[in-house]
């Protein structure tokens, strides 16, 4: 009784979600809502104006204050609404009321991709590319339209109830909100995502570009999830799934649930390869494919490597490969094809453009950097004159080239000269020069650098100690989640170890908090809404809404969650929220007439009181319910059924009249109930005593029945 009370108190302390009740636009009641995520809740309402249900997606509050994102939605909604197709939530009508934004949309009662995921993943390859199949079409279409989705999950694409003989209905939601919340929110410097990060191409990731192929990769990770159940990427946080989408490929699925055929996988690979030039352009691409597909699965192949060949994503080109030649200088040229032929000797022009495009190997070997050296303002000094090649054409008798007359010689002695002191002056200079650069660099880039020592999975005192000892302050920043290093001790440096940090700097510590997890709020008494709030706001994902019959908790409130209220779990971990339906309703059956033990029975096994009265009847038999109170009525349990059960006629013994006077036998039977018929018997001689009686005396008999006295 007291977890009965305080249920009852928390529900009635929770707070209601305030839409509920509301009039949007004066046509859009808002009745419950169904679906809650980041940008906005969606409420099933009621339109006023032509009386039907719709769906309405609200944005949460504050997100229709910014003018240019209040533009930005109505434009996207508007796109969208223009999007007709079978495969395609209809979007009816968008309005801010007073500046709630919010878009009315068809409703689709049933359930989502993300509820198959859980009930019945892994699929069999064949239902996967059905459910597949009208995602693709619908997104096809808005491809065809120039409208990119950019947030396919299984959480938007809704599976209606199916009508009788019909297969189930498929249809894609929330096309360009994805791009209207981005346009507000989404900037390069910052790397603010908008999305869901587990299946975000990589081009938005690192660009924040979408096209087409942004979907396509979306599909690929949905259906790669279909056949294994599993997201291809996970982390311990969104940025670390960013980042393996980056950086790594989508794994097969027949690595994790064996027996796939092997042009399935060749189909996720080429779905979700990061290079986007080896996707399919569009989804009209991708869905042609997945009929091939389909169409081999239907025939039963465990391969076909045609089909798989042509599916596999093509490997990345190899990049340009590059000769290096060194000089005696220690310079390198770059080589792009070796001469067929040994070359004439360049001209001034062409050593000049040789000597800017020579390059210097880094110390380490790492790669190849561009020497900055100034062209010369004419051909490089020499002790010898500059002799023109012989080319063939001289050879063979061309026209000689004219000779220069010969310098006078003294001139010839003066540039000797100069050149003899000019050329030990400039390889002065030029060693001081390489000299000071090369000890520029030195210090800057190295010799006030020392690494970082290596201190993870040390307590804080350890840490502190050993960079100490190194010459290095420690400070402590902000703590880390881990699920590998035990709490305090130390699971990331910045800069990491082995990084470059300078002679007495700072080292960052940060200190494990453990495992990630959170603990599922106790929620039992509070109205789902409530519920909801509270598990997201503990870094937990709402589950499902499973409806049950409680006699204690009113309907609507939270009964319990799946798991336990006190269970701990990884962040994003579901938890289902188990909803009462009220008292359950108890449907009486009319037992008149028939066995009053079957009644009585079948009454209790509902949880029913049953009361029983007993009455004589000359006509239902005994054991049989006479009447019964509620004849036909909807109860619940605990409620009362009275029941009249038939104890059958009343008996009444005959008495002794025999040599009794007609008369008083006729009076005393009579008082009793019975009907008295006299006859004579066969010694009749007119005395008017009784001589025998039918029933005989002492025999039990029902009240009102008929007695024969027969006289002498």
């Amino acid at each position: 009784m007291q977890a009965d009370e305080r249920a009852s108190r928390r529900a009635a302390q929770a707070p209601a979600d305030p839409l509920v009740g509301r009039v949007l636009d004066g046509r859009y009641r808002l009745d419950r809502r169904i679906a809650r995520g980041g940008m906005a809740g969606v409420y099933e309402a009621h339109d006023l104006r032509l009386d039907r249900t719709v769906a309405v997606k609200v944005m949460h509050p504050g997100m229709g204050d910014d003018e240019a994102f209040a533009a930005r939605f109505v434009r996207e909604a508007r796109a969208a609404a223009r999007l007709s197709h079978p495969h395609v939530v209809a979007v009816h009508d968008q309005g801010d009321d007073d500046g709630t934004l919010f878009l009315a949309m068809e409703h689709v009662p049933g359930r989502t991709l993300r509820d198959v995921v859980r009930d019945e993943a892994p699929l069999r390859p064949a239902r996967a590319l059905e459910l597949l199949e009208p995602v693709l079409s619908a997104l096809a279409a808005a491809h065809r339209a120039g409208l990119v989705h950019r947030d396919v999950k299984p959480e938007n694409v809704l599976i209606g109830e199916p009508r009788p003989g019909e297969p189930e209905q498929v249809k894609v939601a929330d096309f360009g909100l994805a791009k209207a919340v981005s346009g507000q929110t989404q900037h390069t410097a910052t790397g603010v995502l908008i999305g869901t990060v587990s299946y975000l191409a990589p081009e938005l990731v690192v660009h924040g570009e979408a096209d087409p192929r942004a979907d396509v990769y979306a599909v690929g990770v949905v259906l790669h999830e279909l056949l294994t159940g599993h997201k291809p990427h996970e982390g311990d946080s969104p940025i670390q799934v960013a980042y393996k989408h980056v950086h790594e490929d989508v794994p097969p699925p027949s690595a994790r649930v064996p027996g796939i055929p092997s042009y399935v996988d060749a189909l996720v690979a080429r779905a979700t390869a990061r290079d986007r030039d080896q996707r399919p352009a569009d989804a009209g691409v991708l869905l042609h494919q997945v009929h091939r597909v389909a169409q081999a699965l239907r025939e039963g192949l465990a391969s076909d490597p045609d089909l798989e060949a042509d599916l596999r994503p093509t490997p990345a080109a190899a990049p340009l490969e590059v000769e290096v030649e060194a000089d005696r200088d220690g310079f390198v040229d770059l080589v792009e094809d070796p001469p067929a032929a040994v070359p004439a000797p360049p001209s001034a022009a062409d050593a000049e453009e040789h000597h800017t495009r020579q390059l210097s190997l880094s110390p380490a070997g790492a790669g190849l950097a561009v020497l900055d050296a100034a062209p010369t303002a004419g051909p490089v000094p020499t002790d010898d004159p500059v002799v023109p090649a012989r080319t063939t054409d001289d050879a063979a008798g061309a026209s000689p080239i004219p000779r220069l007359p010969s310098p006078r010689a003294d001139d010839r002695r003066e540039g000797a000269r100069r050149r003899r002191w000019r050329g030990p002056v400039l390889l002065l200079l030029a060693l001081l020069l390489v000299a000071g650069v090369g000890g520029g660099a030195w210090w800057f880039g190295y010799a006030r650098w020392t690494s970082t020592p290596g201190v993870l999975g040390l307590t804080e005192a350890e840490a502190v100690s050993t960079l100490e000892s190194a010459g290095l302050d420690a400070e402590v920043g902000d703590p880390a989640f881990s699920e590998t290093v035990p709490p305090g001790q130390v699971v990331s440096t910045d800069p990491e170890p082995g990084g470059r940090v300078l002679d007495g700097g700072t080292v960052t510590l940060a200190l494990s908090q453990g495992p990630e997890r959170y603990e599922v709020p106790d929620l039992a008494g509070t109205p789902l809404d409530a519920a909801q709030d509270a598990i997201l706001g503990t870094n937990l994902a709402y589950g499902e809404r499973v409806d049950r019959w409680s006699e204690n908790v009113p309907e609507g409130a939270v009964i319990g969650t799946d798991p336990a209220a006190g269970t701990v779990l990884k962040p994003g971990a579901a938890v289902d929220v188990v909803v009462s339906k009220g008292r359950k309703p108890r449907e009486v059956t009319d037992w008149t007439g028939q066995s009053a033990q079957r009644a009585v029975q079948a009454l209790e096994r509902q949880k029913l009181v049953v009361e029983q009265a007993e009455e004589h009847s000359d006509t239902v038999p005994e054991g049989t319910v006479i009447s019964q109170d509620p004849a036909t009525a909807t109860l619940y349990k605990g409620d009362t059924v009275r029941l009249v059960v038939s104890l059958g006629p009343e008996l009444v013994e005959m008495p002794r009249v025999i040599a009794k006077g007609v008369d008083a036998a006729r009076q005393e039977l009579e008082a009793l109930g019975f009907e008295v018929l006299v006859e004579e018997s066969g010694q009749y001689i007119g005395l008017g005593f009784v001589l025998t009686s039918d029933p005989d005396t002492g025999e039990m008999v029902p009240k009102g029945s008929t007695v024969t006295l027969y006289l002498i």
